[in-house]
């Protein structure tokens, strides 16, 4: 197993749609291995193919304060969302740091595969419900802040932004042999 870089937003790879997964092999579950490895490494509670660079529709969810429950949900698909909303704070691994309310369904029916392309299905509310949403996102090339206001995405793009070069220049220091 290994421990995959994490696209930063506002990387533009971040939004490409995913293509669905075709074939089930071994190299699908060393991603699925590596994206879990990844996810509880960062830490964190869900994670999108496509934040790793692999534009596949593969997401990795553990809710679990044990960190033992891990699903993998291959080409998942929202079968029904109820029509009450609710509001939860999100975060996202790519966008670290940040937290900010999204309005989403807070009931939905999910059809996904699992690693070996056995079909299941989850109903899933609270929690679950905003991780399968958050991270079904990313497959189709979207990221939570584009839910938020121009002003407030423009501020989280700026800061990060700024953290990037702030990180690049203590590289370069770092590969010269300065300290910094």
């Amino acid at each position: 197993m290994a421990i995959l870089n994490i696209l930063r937003y506002p990387d533009p790879r971040l939004h490409k749609v995913a293509k669905p997964v075709t074939v089930f092999d071994e190299r699908l579950e060393k991603l699925v291995a590596d994206m879990a490895e990844t996810m509880y490494d960062a830490p964190g509670v869900g994670l999108a193919a496509s934040q790793v660079d692999v534009h596949e529709q593969v997401v990795v969810i553990d809710i679990t304060e044990e960190k033992n429950a891990l699903v993998a949900y291959i080409n998942p698909e929202i079968l029904w969302a109820s029509d009450d909303k609710q509001v939860y704070d999100e975060g996202c691994l790519s966008v670290p740091g940040i937290y900010d309310g999204v309005e989403r369904p807070s009931k939905i029916k999910v059809r996904a595969y699992d690693v070996k392309g056995q079909p299941f299905e989850v109903d899933a509310d609270g929690l679950l419900a905003v991780c399968i949403q958050h991270e079904m996102d990313h497959l189709k090339g979207k990221v939570f802040v584009e839910y938020l206001s121009p002003l407030k995405r423009n501020r989280i793009k700026a800061k990060l932004q700024k953290e990037e070069r702030g990180m690049e220049r203590e590289a370069a220091l770092r590969a010269q042999g300065r300290r910094y």
